[in-house]
C-alpha cells in the first residue's frame, strides 16, 4: 500500500507538477504586475479620506499609504486619527511616501468644510482623490425616530459629503484632473426596515454622484459610487437609535461581514481602474437588489414580513 502511494505521488508530481509550477508562475507574475499597476497609478497622489479613524477608512488609509498616496486623515476624533498616522509611520515602505496628516474634521459642521479644504491645499497644493466615507449608521423604525435624529444623520451622510465635494471640485475643475469617491452603501441601493435614516441618505448620496458623473464628464474628473454590503467594523456599534443615543450593539450581520481590509483593496483597485460603480457585497443583498428591481411586489412583500417580524 506504502509503495503504491509512493508511485501515486511521483506519477502525479511528473505529470501535473510542471503545468502547476507554470500555473502559479503565471498567478505570481500578474500579481506583481497588478500591483506595480496600482503603485505608479497612485504614487504620489494626494488622497483625502473621510471616516478615516476606524473601520474602512482607516484600512483604505493603509492601503493607499502603502501605495505611495499623501494621506490626509479626517475625522472628528483627533486622537484617533494620530494613532491611525502613527500606526502608518511605523510601517516599512518600501515606496517613497509622504507622512500623512492627520486634520479634525466634523462634516455635520457645514461652515467648517470649506476651510478643511483650502487648509489641505495650503499645504499639499492640490486635492488628486477625494474619498467621502465619513458617516454614522441608524437603528430604529421610523414612528419611534425623532426627526432630529433623521436631520443629524442626513446632515453628516449627505450633506457633509457634498458640501465637502463642492469645496474641492472648483480646483480640480479648473485642473481638469481629480477623482470624487462617494462610499455608499448597499442601503443606498435597497432599503430595509429600522434603517429609514441611514437608507434615505445613502440613496440621496446615490443620486447625487450619479448627477455629479455625468456633469463632470466634461472636465475629465471621475466620479465613482461604492457599495458595500456588510463590513465587520463598528458601524452598528456607534449606529443611532431612534432617541439619538448610540446603538451600542454589534449585529450578528456586520460581525460576519467583510473584513474591511478586503472592501479598501476593493476600493484601491477601482481608483486605479476608475470604475464608476462598485458593489461590494454577499449573496443575499445582492439577491435583494435584484428582486428589487424586477420583482418589487415580491421585495416589498418581504421586507413587510421582515420589519412584522423585527416589531
Amino acid at each position: 500500500m506504502y509503495a503504491l502511494t509512493i508511485s501515486i505521488f511521483k506519477w502525479l508530481l511528473k505529470y501535473l507538477g510542471l503545468p502547476l509550477s507554470i500555473i502559479f508562475a503565471m498567478y505570481r507574475l500578474c500579481k506583481r504586475v497588478q500591483n506595480n499597476k496600482i503603485r505608479n497609478a497612485l504614487q504620489g497622489k494626494v488622497v483625502v479620506v473621510t471616516g478615516a479613524s476606524s473601520g474602512i477608512g482607516e484600512a483604505l488609509a493603509h492601503g493607499l499609504y502603502e501605495n505611495g498616496c499623501k494621506v490626509i486623515l479626517a475625522s472628528r476624533r483627533i486622537n484617533e486619527l494620530n494613532r491611525v498616522k502613527e500606526d502608518l509611520l511605523s510601517k516599512k515602505n518600501a515606496l517613497t511616501t509622504e507622512e500623512p496628516l492627520a486634520i479634525e474634521l466634523d462634516l455635520s459642521n457645514l461652515n467648517q468644510l470649506e476651510s478643511f479644504v483650502n487648509k489641505v491645499y495650503e499645504i499639499c497644493g492640490k486635492i488628486d482623490i477625494l474619498i467621502n466615507n465619513g458617516g454614522v449608521s441608524h437603528r430604529g423604525s421610523i414612528l419611534h425616530t425623532k426627526l432630529d435624529v433623521d436631520q443629524k444623520i442626513m446632515l453628516t451622510n449627505y450633506l457633509g459629503s457634498v458640501g465637502i465635494t463642492k469645496a474641492v471640485l472648483p480646483r480640480m475643475v479648473e485642473r481638469k484632473s481629480g477623482h470624487i469617491v462617494f462610499i455608499s452603501s448597499v442601503q443606498g441601493l435597497i432599503a430595509i426596515p429600522d434603517r429609514s435614516a441611514y437608507a434615505a441618505s445613502k440613496h440621496a448620496l446615490q443620486a447625487f454622484g450619479d448627477c455629479l458623473r455625468s456633469e463632470m464628464y466634461q472636465h475629465n474628473i471621475d466620479v465613482s459610487v461604492v457599495s458595500p454590503g456588510y463590513v465587520k467594523t463598528s458601524v452598528s456599534l456607534n449606529a443611532l437609535t431612534g432617541s439619538g443615543e448610540s446603538h451600542g450593539v454589534v449585529d450578528s450581520s456586520t460581525a460576519a461581514g467583510f473584513s474591511a481590509e478586503y472592501v479598501a483593496m476593493k476600493i484601491v483597485d477601482l481608483l486605479v481602474n476608475k470604475d464608476k460603480e462598485l458593489i461590494i457585497s454577499q449573496f443575499l443583498p445582492n439577491l435583494a437588489i435584484t428582486i428589487r428591481h424586477s420583482m418589487p411586489f415580491l421585495y416589498f412583500w418581504i421586507m413587510a414580513r421582515r420589519a412584522n417580524k423585527t416589531a
